[in-house]
């Protein structure tokens, strides 16, 4: 709107996009018509203890009933752009104190599935992280640090999403 190069005294810049775009955060409301909005969620649920683990395809009900003892509350799934959770797995993500769930894929589910896995994430709670850049991230625990924007009435908002890695030593 305004630029230095064109002669003007300060730069002002506009932006146009989908909550959906990039790195973002699915509230409930984005599959429950009365589930909580983005400004209404904890902000405690994006900050803290968080594991990042390796999965190849889409994860089961049963896969998960086997990984969750090993995971923090917040869990991210990394595969390279193609890591899913099936209804199974949600369900079980649904009945589990897990706060949030998180992929490097630009849906947590796979898009034959995409609205009963987020239903299922939605009634349990779960907030649902998407689109993470998670390349040169190995597997393990972390300090997740995923704010997002406080868009009032919203079912979902970008954030700036950043792991923080455990101090080894002293």
């Amino acid at each position: 709107l305004k630029s230095h190069q064109k002669g003007d005294r300060y730069d002002l810049s506009q932006i146009t996009l989908c909550t959906h775009t990039g790195t973002h955060i699915d509230a409930p409301r984005h599959f429950l018509e009365d589930g909580a909005t983005i400004e209404n969620l904890r902000l405690s649920v994006f900050y803290g203890p968080c594991t990042v683990v390796t999965i190849k395809g889409i994860l089961t009900g049963e896969d998960m009933e086997k990984l969750l003892p090993y995971c923090k509350r917040r869990v991210i799934f990394k595969g390279s752009g193609k890591a899913y959770l099936s209804h199974s797995a949600a369900l079980v993500l649904a009945d589990s104190n897990v706060l949030l769930a998180g992929t490097d894929s630009l849906s947590i589910a796979a898009e034959f599935d995409d609205e009963r896995v987020h239903y299922e994430l939605a009634r349990g709670d779960v907030c649902v992280l998407e689109c993470l850049d998670l390349s040169g991230i190995d597997d393990g625990e972390y300090t997740l640090c995923a704010f997002p924007v406080k868009l009032e009435g919203l079912e979902a908002a970008p954030c700036r999403a950043i792991l923080l890695g455990q101090q080894k030593g002293y």
